[in-house]
């Protein structure tokens, strides 16, 4: 079982930052064997995948991000970040953290989330 948990949501005025933050832990995993995806989900709206990074730090990004947000990641922590840049108003949502095992349990999972909103 792997626990994920997402910090750093919060209110922020437009053209404003965030970094976000996504901690997994658990003892049956190893965390530099994980693909990472921050997915967001607004108000009415499917979630979406915003941006990846897979076990190897190969990055991919949705368009309406792309040149914004950036993810990294720190294995030794445990951790995957994306900072926020150029904040919109349509960024608002809730953000989401999935992490997939692709060593042992082969599953993913997810976290509870946490709420981006951007004012104008």
């Amino acid at each position: 079982q792997v626990r994920v948990v997402e910090s750093g949501g919060g209110l922020v005025q437009s053209r404003g930052s965030l970094r976000l933050s996504c901690a997994a832990s658990g003892s049956t995993f190893r965390f530099n064997f994980t693909d990472i995806g921050w997915y967001r989900q607004a108000p009415g709206k499917q979630r979406e995948l915003v941006a990846g990074i897979s076990s190897g730090g190969i990055t991919n990004y949705a368009d309406p991000v792309k040149g914004r947000f950036t993810i990294s990641r720190d294995n030794a922590e445990n951790t995957v970040y994306l900072q926020m840049n150029s904040l919109k108003p349509e960024d608002t949502a809730v953000y989401y953290c999935n992490v997939v095992d692709n060593v042992y349990s082969r599953r993913d999972y997810w976290g509870q989330g946490t709420q981006v909103t951007v004012s104008s």
